[in-house]
């Protein structure tokens, strides 16, 4: 007779479950590729993040908006009930200018990469009584909320300044 106590003890056995490629050649591939495609879509997080800066840096129309930075205002004290909006939205520009060309270029990527999560989640609750999905709906900034802490997470990448700078996050 087997003890249960007894056999609740023994470790488990490993099973080597190695799974099998379908297309072993391309491992060397995705190892090649994988750095550049991340970098890429750092880059691109923070070029797209710089077009939504840019208007308001430079007091341009940006789609449906004629003034973005008076959009950023009303949103942060009227909608978020934030005081010191006008202070606050001009963080908010820095962050999508200055931010987002240090994202793209991969100096200190996870802590702006953090502040934009902040801000994406921010425009989300704003959003958020009404979820809308169409004009300025709310997949935008949730999407960019998980690149954001995608990105922040895992860091500049092998291809960023940060490889050159002495301190990192």
């Amino acid at each position: 007779m087997t003890n249960p106590m007894h056999d609740a003890q023994l470790p488990a056995k490993r099973v080597n479950r190695q799974r099998q490629r379908v297309f072993p050649t391309l491992v060397p591939v995705y190892a090649r590729g994988e750095p550049v495609m991340y970098a890429l879509l750092r880059a691109m997080f923070g070029i797209i993040l710089l077009t939504h800066g840019l208007p308001k840096a430079l007091g341009t129309s940006h789609g449906s908006m004629a003034n973005p930075m008076e959009g950023s205002i009303n949103l942060i004290q009227n909608v978020l009930g934030l005081p010191f909006a006008s202070e606050l939205a001009f963080l908010v520009m820095l962050l999508e200018t200055l931010g987002a060309l240090m994202l793209t270029v991969g100096l200190w990527v996870r802590p702006v990469a953090l502040i934009v999560a902040l801000e994406m989640i921010g425009i989300s609750c704003a959003l958020g009584p009404t979820w809308p999905w169409v004009d300025r709906g709310i997949e935008y900034p949730v999407l960019m909320t998980f690149l954001a802490l995608y990105i922040a997470l895992r860091g500049s990448g092998r291809l960023a300044l940060d490889r050159l700078v002495k301190y990192t996050f």
